[in-house]
């Protein structure tokens, strides 16, 4: 079996690992033409996510760089700690919270993929999706084909393959402008391996300092979606619309704003809506092509990482396309659409759905169900458990 894989971000690449571990012919092709896409902003990885890492061999590699997070506080808007307590499997080293740039994170990922002989094609811009009884073919903009038996869709949220396959299947933004940035000046006292989470009067702000003395922080404010161009506004301008709004408490937070030494970046808080379609013939999408959720619960690569286990699974075990697809949109959109809904609710004040939909019942954390699901050595179902 040979399956193209879109996209050499989190989900592409490791979509490429499980399957090449499965013993497919996979080949990744990515738009762009290094693997420094938004190198800027960071993320965590949750203990489910490097638990998924970990069935895909790849823990090594990833733990290469960033640093752990173990345990989680939690302050008011008057800067008291209400509660600091452990975060996530944080008694396994291998299972840690980990803190790194998106950048550090596709670049370690890429890196496994190549030491393992995966092919991977940078600069490689989808353009066509022929999709037929006997394979799939790709057609790129510089005028190249690929065919296969699958294709995967893993492009993220501006997905091409989703856009050419499901153009009604849109992200909506939900409510919030996500900042990131990072200061080495401050005075801020914390825990070694703590990351912390302030409940500001207008804002949401969390901060981990590394181990290099280095802060890494991320604010959530509500308001109108900003347009393509705020991304690239001048971080002073960036600093001047968040610091009153942090400054209404008494906490770290407007001080490392004011205090940031490096770029300050912006997003708007994006989502799919429950219910989009997945996969049609021989294509099917994962990751954030599939599922994106705002980033309020950070849990948007680590179910990326999930996806590309259960996927990997799915092709092994039940290698007829349309059996392998249903099997693994059957285990895998209750748990990520809860994550949309819950993720959602965050970023609007509430915790309902922005929209009439059906809402999954919600999944445990790392219980049976999904430890089963994850579990190299255990056949995928055809149903869920």
């Amino acid at each position: 079996m040979r399956v193209l894989v879109i996209g050499g971000g989190i989900a592409g690449t490791a979509t490429a690992l499980g399957l090449h571990k499965a013993g497919v012919d996979v080949t990744v092709f990515e738009a762009h033409p290094d693997t420094a896409e938004d190198i800027g902003a960071f993320l965590t990885l949750a203990s489910n996510g490097m638990r998924a890492l970990a069935e895909l061999d790849a823990t090594a590699a990833v733990t290469a760089v960033g640093f752990p997070l173990t345990s989680l506080r939690l302050l008011d808007s008057k800067g008291t700690e209400v509660t600091h307590a452990p975060l996530g499997e944080a008694d396994d080293p291998a299972l840690r919270y980990r803190c790194l740039r998106r950048g550090e994170l596709n670049a370690a990922l890429q890196g496994e993929a190549v030491r393992r002989g995966i092919r991977l094609r940078h600069g490689a811009r989808l353009v066509a999706v022929t999709d037929g009884p006997d394979g799939v073919t790709a057609r790129f903009a510089d005028g190249t084909t690929a065919t296969g038996d699958l294709l995967v869709g893993a492009d993220g949220l501006k997905s091409a393959v989703r856009r050419l396959l499901f153009p009604e299947a849109r992200p909506g933004y939900c409510g919030q402008r996500v900042y990131y940035g990072y200061t080495g000046t401050a005075p801020v006292t914390a825990a070694q391996g703590a990351i912390t989470m302030v409940r500001g009067s207008a804002t949401a702000f969390g901060y981990t300092v590394s181990p290099q003395g280095r802060t890494y922080w991320f604010a959530r404010a509500g308001g109108g979606p900003l347009p393509a161009a705020a991304a690239a506004a001048p971080s002073a301008g960036l600093r001047a619309q968040l610091l009153p709004l942090l400054r209404e408490d008494r906490t770290p937070a407007a001080d490392l704003v004011a205090t940031a030494d490096g770029e300050i970046m912006v997003v708007n808080a994006m989502e799919m809506p429950l219910g989009a379609p997945w996969h049609t013939g021989r294509v099917l999408l994962a990751g954030d092509a599939a599922h994106a959720a705002s980033p309020a619960t950070g849990q948007g690569a680590s179910m990326a990482l999930e996806d590309a286990v259960v996927l990997a699974k799915a092709v092994r075990d039940l290698p007829d396309p349309e059996r392998a697809f249903t099997a693994y949109e059957r285990h895998r959109r209750p748990r990520t659409e809860h994550n949309i809904t819950v993720s959602g609710g965050l970023s609007r004040g509430t915790r309902a759905p922005s929209r009439p939909a059906p809402v999954a019942a919600r999944p445990a954390g790392p219980d049976e169900r999904l430890l089963r699901q994850l579990a190299w050595d255990t056949p995928l179902s055809p149903e869920p458990y």
